[in-house]
């Protein structure tokens, strides 16, 4: 319940960071964002809804936050964080038994669900993901897990790093303290969650329903 009133109400508690934390803050928007794409057991993370709130406070000179820095620590977390879950995935394709343990932390659903789209779309799988919650955190440990070639994934890695971020800045920036949005801030956010994890649900009811022609 906490962390779904972090995530629902993220601009509030962003705020109590920037006073009690003041120039920390973009550490701690480093730490999520790395933690959300570097470490496959944690997808659940804000990403989305924590770089629109950040870019919209930096919108408003009271917040004393700096929008090319906020963009420039959330890209940088980005990338360094794929990175890491690259190399996860990498030795999670040939580590023993004594690390067993380790796959029965990961969701296996959301782990297929990302193998699904890393199957029909390829490469560019890495660019897609970034904006789809779960699968963005999943996808570069499967291109580890897969043994695609690190100068491969770390171009798309860059590319859709940049994008992602780039994109929720702008858009927080531009558009988060419109009051319309600063009222429904909690709506604007599920809006954006509902929409990011479409590719998702119809990822698993295709395999419900290729499920179902097998049985029939």
């Amino acid at each position: 319940m906490a962390l779904i009133d972090f995530i629902l109400h993220i601009d509030d508690h962003l705020i109590t960071i920037v006073n009690q934390f003041g120039g920390w803050t973009y550490l701690i928007l480093f730490a999520i964002i790395f933690i959300e794409t570097g470490l496959v057991v944690f997808p659940f993370l804000p990403g989305d809804s924590l770089i629109f709130a950040a870019s919209a406070m930096a919108a408003n000179p009271r917040y004393q936050l700096t929008i090319w820095l906020v963009y420039a620590v959330v890209a940088l977390a980005a990338v360094v964080g794929d990175s890491v879950n690259y190399r996860i995935g990498a030795w999670s394709s040939h580590a023993d038994e004594k690390h067993a343990w380790f796959n029965k932390l990961i969701n296996q659903d959301n782990r297929l669900a990302a193998e699904k789209f890393f199957e029909r779309h390829g490469p560019i799988t890495i660019v897609i993901g970034r904006f789809i919650p779960f699968v963005r955190t999943f996808v570069p440990f499967i291109s580890g897990a897969s043994k695609m070639h690190y100068g491969t994934f770390i171009t798309y890695n860059i590319i859709g790093g940049l994008l992602w971020t780039g994109l929720f800045t702008l858009i927080g920036f531009f558009f988060g303290n419109i009051p319309l949005v600063k009222e429904h801030f909690s709506l604007i956010v599920l809006a954006i969650i509902l929409v990011s994890v479409v590719p998702i649900a119809i990822v698993a009811l295709k395999k419900k329903i290729s499920l179902k022609k097998e049985f029939h």
